[in-house]
């Protein structure tokens, strides 16, 4: 076996690499802190997820420009990621609407910006997801979920997971867009609960799917306007 030359290949030493890990432990802090800065002050908000690839034209746009206009009718902000897409609809919607529009961006090597309905004093750029994520979870008193990819399925199961964990309280999860999110919910219930029974009855409960954003609204008013109090607050 021929020995492998690494003559080309730039190394660093174990003190060199631990002295920027100490580094970059300050650069995680300097994110929370100012992410719990200017979320303290925002209010209540919901958290809006779905693709940074939706075309202003499609009908999940649309879908999610209604839902956060009825947001703000009765009385909530909302919080997404900042950037085009799904994400751009829902700010949309609360600030043409006069409602809080908060935006946590990400740098991304493609298809991320800031949009232009966000709130000039509620914009928070992170470098972290993992802290990104804090923050989109920690300030929301409910979540609607559109279509989405990768990233928009990372979160909602990590919003399934925390409520299913009660690292959470339970909190309005709703999932709109029937036809998109049926085909995995089906396998969700057919294979991880039924087949291996890797979940619980009760988690199908965590979340609500509806394909019209009136219902989807509703289901969030209803869960603070009904008998059981629920307070708004952070959610940890």
């Amino acid at each position: 076996m021929k020995n492998r030359n690494r003559s080309n290949f730039k190394q660093k030493s174990w003190s060199e690499m631990k002295a920027e890990s100490s580094w970059q432990i300050f650069k995680i802090m300097s994110e929370f802190v100012e992410g719990f800065d200017k979320l303290n002050r925002i209010g209540p908000c919901i958290s809006i997820f779905g693709s940074a690839r939706t075309p202003q034209e499609h009908e999940y746009y649309k879908q999610a420009v209604k839902s956060a206009s009825l947001l703000t009718e009765i009385g909530f902000g909302v919080i997404t990621g900042g950037g085009p897409g799904i994400m751009e609809a829902s700010n949309k919607g609360a600030y043409e609407a006069g409602g809080r529009s908060v935006g946590l961006n990400i740098d991304l090597p493609m298809e991320q910006f800031s949009n232009e309905f966000l709130d000039p004093d509620s914009i928070v750029n992170f470098r972290y997801f993992f802290i990104r994520k804090v923050m989109l979870v920690k300030y929301a008193q409910g979540f609607i979920f559109c279509p989405g990819g990768f990233g928009t399925l990372d979160e909602l199961f990590e919003v399934l997971t925390l409520i299913q964990t009660h690292k959470i309280e339970k909190v309005p999860v709703v999932l709109l867009g029937e036809s998109f999110w049926q085909p995995l919910l089906d396998w969700i219930k057919d294979t991880l609960l039924n087949k291996e029974q890797n979940i619980s009855p009760e988690d199908m409960d965590l979340f609500q799917l509806t394909d019209n954003p009136e219902d989807a609204v509703q289901v969030i008013k209803k869960f603070y306007e009904g008998d059981e109090y629920h307070t708004i607050r952070p959610n940890f």
